[in-house]
């Protein structure tokens, strides 16, 4: 069915789905609505006649079969913080906000394990988790407002998948609801079940196009006992490849955290972010900010020896080790602000992107060749997860351009560099998944039979195509 033939909501029918919610969770007055259409890029702008916002599991399931009784498209929405579109009603879909089913039903620290519903924010599992005494780590910009749901929905990365990987390997289990109301139940504890096909991988990074997460079980792990930081320079990623092998070879597993930073990257976040200073007093090109965890208290003794034997190589230039907590989340302040802070230099395009990891040098290299014959001037802002080869290469506008103009060369752009990435056997999109922004973009680097496959899948478990429609293909 086309998206922009789809039925139209009655006065009657939305009657009937507030009815499953309850007026109070119902929003149809257009200022109500209006916090859902939008997201924090200013890319996209949808619309919408409904906002549900369901309780339980119980009343997702009575709205999806509503809406395939009457073949209404739903569009499932979390914290709202993703960055390709995936979460916006593009065509007058019903939203259907998950933040009311908020509450953590379980946790057992004797399985490590903590069952959330989908609207549990991000920061709030991870502080339940610090209260039982145990760690989970999915940790991202976006902490304080994403939900886990969400999380899931797309596959979120995050600065700690370098230790501990990202969303699908921190599931044991899902709740989900299918577009026609029926409910998978497959929440878990076990970590070995070894039953048939792995249904739970399907709804993880399906951004809401499968079925919708309710619930899932998360493996928590061993609170850390010393966490330690440092802010390094260097002269170039080809110097913090090295110093990343040696930092691996010495920590092995508790080195959690390898983050690479251009000068651009930096300067932009202490020009632009609230309170956040310089680590360092000199200019170097490249950065890296490494963190070591350990359940032990040698988190300090690893990271000195790892930066004693990078300054002995010639590898590290200079470096500050955190001496305080304040300092510490200095660090991570800055490197949070990323995002933020390239918006006061005008129009940015942002690309989300992974290759291997011993071809990102080669990759930042030639990208920012590419880029300049696209636009001459322009500004790669480059920052990312070095150790998992997830790199966010964003390119700023040149000084003094025209934003509007800037940013109708998105494509151009991005074609330039995603034929790099595909040629170097990377991936269009790390973390943040494909929603609309890369949808036409995905059939010219999946695979067919992929292609194929993922469709197949589509029209067995919604063969209405009511499920986040127009997104992913």
């Amino acid at each position: 069915m086309d998206l922009k033939t789809r039925p139209r909501l009655s006065p009657e029918l939305i009657a009937a789905f507030a009815a499953i919610v309850g007026e109070k969770y119902a929003a149809t007055d257009p200022a109500d609505i209006a916090p859902y259409l939008t997201e924090e890029r200013n890319l996209f702008f949808g619309n919408s006649p409904l906002v549900l916002k369901p309780g339980s599991t119980a009343e997702v399931s009575a709205i999806c079969k509503l809406a395939t009784e009457h073949r209404i498209a739903l569009v499932p929405q979390g914290g709202n913080t993703g960055l390709v579109g995936g979460q916006t009603p593009h065509h007058g879909e019903v939203v259907i906000s998950m933040r009311r089913m908020d509450k953590i039903r379980d946790i057992c620290t004797a399985s490590n394990t903590m069952t959330c519903e989908a609207g549990v924010v991000l920061q709030v599992a991870q502080q339940r988790a610090s209260e039982v005494d145990r760690f989970f780590p999915l940790s991202l910009g976006a902490e304080g407002s994403c939900t886990i749901g969400g999380n899931l929905s797309t596959n979120a990365g995050g600065t700690a998948a370098l230790a501990y990987g990202v969303a699908r390997e921190m599931a044991l289990g899902l709740e989900v609801v299918l577009a026609d109301g029926r409910v998978f139940n497959g929440l878990s504890k076990l970590k070995k079940d070894n039953t048939g096909y792995d249904l739970r991988n399907l709804f993880i990074g399906a951004e809401g196009t499968l079925g919708i997460i309710t619930a899932a079980t998360l493996k928590l792990f061993p609170k850390p006992r010393s966490v330690e930081a440092a802010f390094v320079a260097l002269q170039s990623p080809t110097a913090a490849l090295k110093l990343l092998n040696i930092a691996q070879s010495m920590a092995a597993t508790n080195l959690t955290t390898f983050e690479l930073l251009n000068a651009t990257s930096v300067d932009f976040c202490v020009r632009h972010g609230i309170g956040v200073r310089h680590p360092l007093q000199a200019k170097y090109p490249w950065f890296v900010l490494m963190e070591i965890s350990s359940t032990r208290e040698d988190a300090g003794a690893t990271l000195e020896a790892i930066l004693a034997n990078g300054l002995d190589q010639g590898i590290v230039d200079d470096a500050v080790v955190a001496a305080t907590l304040a300092q510490r989340t200095s660090f991570w302040k800055l490197r949070h602000e990323m995002s933020a802070a390239q918006k006061p230099e005008g129009g940015s395009i942002k690309l989300d992107l992974s290759v291997p990891v011993a071809s990102v040098p080669d990759f930042i290299a030639e990208a920012d060749v590419a880029v300049e014959k696209v636009v001459p001037g322009a500004r790669p802002v480059t920052f990312g997860h070095l150790g998992d080869g997830n790199i966010h290469y964003n390119v700023s506008q040149p000084i003094g351009a025209n934003a509007a103009d800037f940013l109708a060369r998105w494509h151009e752009v991005s074609d330039a560099v995603f034929a790099i990435v595909t040629r170097m056997g990377g991936s269009i999109s790390a973390e943040h998944g494909i929603g609309v922004l890369k949808r036409d973009d995905l059939p010219k680097v999946k695979d067919p039979v992929a292609l194929e496959m993922m469709r197949g899948i589509k029209n067995l478990l919604d063969p209405h195509g009511l499920l986040n429609p127009g997104k992913i293909l």
